[in-house]
């Protein structure tokens, strides 16, 4: 006798079928919490080696995962583009998504393995890769409204170094949001602050040109707010704000280098040319342990895409 559950996962609940020998013999809602997975446990104790399936549904999956992987229990999860693939080419549609009945009867045409259940390193770096984004693409939008508003306080400043970007252009920035705070110091106060505005060694050659660009831009600067406008906190904290990220970003690499470098195949990839430690940790986080895939076509279908295969110049 062979049953299988299908597990169709939403964000607050699961519908969950349960076939036996193809025929649906059961089926229910649970909530995705412990009451639900309670009742799941007892269903699956009442049968020999289940065979459970579930799509990899948002993030809302992984708390079924956590749960089978706790008991013991293999489970094949699927990515949703190679689901629908394989239930299109088996004709088995539906309007809306695929159901958990649906999932279950392919299994008994398809005989899909069990997913690789991978080491906690992979999954932690999987789960800290994504974080990682999270700064990144923060760094983006802030640097955007930053640049919006120095248009109207002081445009001039983005040229005063050789890119508009970095610690030290944007501790300056938020040292000096209009020209008025340029030119109210001496010299003396603004070579000082100047020196103190990144924690790298700086030569008194360049504090000393950096001040006299900086006062020149100021004097050329006509801005459009003054010294008391609301719009000064909005520069300083949009300057302050891509520090904490950058800083945040730069902490968070530091913990996938550290995960990643015991991995075998993090040296593989940084001795690819054009492949840094950014990206390394990156491809292993995504993909996981690799050993799991087999061939080329596998990685394929876990990533959701079909290549096309090129030989001669002729698509094949």
């Amino acid at each position: 006798m062979r049953t299988v559950f299908g597990i169709d996962v939403s964000k607050a609940s699961s519908e969950v079928a349960i076939l036996v020998n193809g025929e649906r013999v059961h089926g229910y809602t649970m909530p995705n919490d412990i009451i639900g997975f309670s009742h799941l446990l007892k269903d699956l104790k009442t049968v020999s080696n289940p065979e459970i399936i579930f799509e990899a549904t948002g993030v809302y999956y992984r708390r079924l995962q956590t749960f089978l992987e706790e008991n013991s229990y293999d489970y094949t999860r699927l990515n949703p583009l190679e689901a629908k693939k394989q239930l299109d080419s088996l004709r088995v549609r539906k309007t809306d998504k695929i159901d958990a009945e649906k999932l279950a009867l392919s299994q008994f045409i398809l005989n899909r393995k069990p997913t690789y259940v991978q080491e906690k390193v992979y999954k932690n770096l999987h789960d800290l890769s994504r974080f990682y984004q999270n700064p990144t693409e923060d760094i983006v939008r802030t640097k955007n409204r930053l640049h919006k508003v120095l248009q109207v306080a002081f445009p001039e400043i983005e040229i005063l170094l050789s890119t508009p970007t970095g610690e030290q252009y944007w501790n300056l920035v938020s040292l000096f949001p209009t020209k008025h705070w340029v030119l109210e110091l001496s010299e003396v106060e603004l070579k000082e602050t100047i020196r103190n505005s990144t924690s790298k060694r700086i030569s008194e050659n360049r504090v000393g040109n950096l001040a006299e660009k900086l006062v020149g831009l100021a004097k050329q600067s006509y801005s459009a707010i003054s010294k008391t406008s609301p719009m000064i906190e909005e520069v300083k904290y949009n300057a302050q704000e891509l520090i904490r990220l950058a800083n945040l970003r730069e902490q968070v690499l530091e913990q996938l280098i550290e995960l990643a470098k015991p991995l075998p195949e993090y040296e593989i990839l940084l001795s690819i040319p054009g492949i840094a430690e950014t990206t390394a940790t990156s491809v292993i986080g995504e993909l996981g342990d690799i050993r799991r895939f087999k061939s080329a076509n596998q990685i394929n279908a876990f990533i959701g895409i079909d290549l096309k295969h090129y030989e001669s110049g002729e698509i094949s």
